[in-house]
């Protein structure tokens, strides 16, 4: 293979690819090999079918894929052995081609723009800490204890709002018992409204031993279809009554909640306190960190990415409003891929990757987001392997992030959940007066590894193939 650069516009080459006729014919005996122990034509044992009579019936085929072949192997090795990086899709158009014959084509690429990360080191950020007073510990503990009453037996009081009432009931539907229309031990806390809407209120004033007949409407999610939304009558039989007492906050209730003792108890509130407000002030330190990447200076951001990414800022829009926002437009997609080729030049050089079980990980957690529905998120990052690609993305961003905050010169402040509370407020209206003078709701994030890197390669129109070559894909 002769590889020689030709046209150099910038960002903009074109690279001329000689392959000789000897090589191909090479590829060419290879294929006619492979095929050889696989077709079984009448008259001919298998594996002994003459080349001559595989050509006639199987050439134009074979030519096809063995050019197809050629292609990416030829493609990606000319691109890696000028070290050049393609930002899009490399055109490929063929001069010369054709059983034996020599190959001749051209690759038309746009490579992507040097970067110098070194400056990423002097980069200047806030890295706050959190400190929690014991009070705001106390006060969430209580909280939970709040939420999570004891009961103890009220006596022959009246049941009311708060109590915790205890019952069997046999229900019916026009006098007809149904699937599931019997109740043992059964409880609820009336003024939660959580059995069937409005069943609570009709238990108000109930006492223990009594009897009281409530009547409900069945649910649309009930699972029996054709009593849906009918009236069902309950005949309830109240085995219990019980008022709620605050739980006491001891080393019991702590045990309750998972945690060894009340003081540990404490630690672990305090961390998930501390956590709170951590990731909220973390996105503003790397708020911070993207900004300043901004300023760095990139001499060239290749048209093709730019024109791509106004397209996915403009999808949905009219193409009149298109035209009036397409400067502010330009002007965030040069940032976004700005700061996208600068973090991917630094995971780079630093030879950051993401592993197979980084991955998973990320996938479980985004299923743990979604309770109740794990095997719906499960199957969507199965059967989308473009979805599974950008979250592999945003793996591989924050390993970038996080490696450039150890790198970086963080200005370490302790600050108290009040002074975390003002500074989270005061971000929040910045972002509100930013996003109403942009007039625009374009999320800003930078553009992630799996957008610049490993772009399908598209050939260019030429002479008309005997069948048309599939497309090849860089790897």
């Amino acid at each position: 293979m002769k590889v020689t650069i030709e046209n150099k516009k910038g960002l903009n080459k074109d690279l001329k690819v000689f392959i000789d006729k000897k090589t191909m014919s090479s590829y060419m005996d290879e294929k006619y090999e492979e095929i050889k122990g696989t077709v079984n034509l009448k008259g001919f044992r298998p594996g002994k079918v003459p080349r001559e009579i595989l050509k006639r019936q199987f050439g134009k085929a074979v030519f096809s894929e063995v050019l197809d072949k050629v292609l990416k192997d030829t493609t990606t090795k000319a691109l890696e052995e000028n070290k050049i990086k393609p930002a899009g899709q490399p055109k490929l158009d063929l001069k010369t081609y054709g059983e034996d014959k020599e190959l001749e084509y051209i690759i038309s690429v746009t490579e992507l723009p040097k970067v110098e990360v070194k400056p990423i080191e002097n980069i200047k950020f806030d890295d706050y800490i959190v400190k929690i007073d014991d009070k705001e510990t106390d006060k969430r503990i209580k909280e939970i204890a709040k939420n999570q009453p004891n009961f103890k037996d009220a006596g022959d009081s009246k049941a009311k709002d708060g109590d915790l009432v205890v019952f069997d009931y046999t229900a019916t539907v026009d006098e007809k018992p149904f699937k599931g229309s019997e109740g043992k031990n059964t409880q609820i806390t009336l003024g939660k409204d959580l059995f069937l809407k409005g069943f609570d209120k009709q238990l108000i004033g109930i006492k223990k031993g009594e009897e009281k007949t409530v009547e409900a409407t069945l649910p649309e999610n009930f699972p029996e279809k054709d009593l849906i939304n009918k009236k069902a009558k309950f005949k309830c039989k109240i085995t219990a009554v019980k008022n709620p007492e605050e739980a006491k906050i001891d080393d019991e209730f702590a045990k309750n909640l998972g945690a060894k003792d009340l003081n540990d108890l404490k630690l672990l509130v305090s961390k998930q306190i501390n956590d709170e407000y951590k990731n909220s002030l973390d996105r503003l330190s790397k708020n911070q960190i993207l900004k300043e990447l901004e300023k760095f200076k990139v001499d060239e951001i290749p048209e093709n990415l730019i024109d791509e990414e106004v397209k996915v800022l403009s999808q949905g829009m009219s193409e009149e409003d298109m035209k009036k926002s397409r400067k502010n437009f330009e002007d965030i997609a040069k940032k976004r891929i700005k700061v996208g080729l600068i973090l991917n030049e630094f995971g780079e050089k630093n030879n950051i990757k993401v592993t197979e079980q980084e991955l998973q990980a990320e996938v479980q957690k985004q299923i743990r987001m979604m309770p109740g529905q794990e095997k719906m998120v499960m199957d969507f990052y199965q059967k989308n392997q473009s979805a599974l690609a950008s979250l592999r993305g945003t793996v591989y961003e924050e390993k970038i992030m996080n490696l450039i905050k150890e790198k970086a010169k963080p200005n370490k402040k302790e600050i108290s959940k009040d002074e975390a509370e003002k500074i989270l407020k005061q971000s929040q209206n910045q972002d509100t007066k930013h996003d109403d003078e942009k007039k625009d709701k374009v999320e800003k994030k930078p553009i992630k590894k799996a957008e610049i890197k490993k772009t399908p390669i598209k050939k260019a129109k030429s002479k008309p193939l005997a069948k048309k070559t599939k497309k090849v894909s860089k790897k």
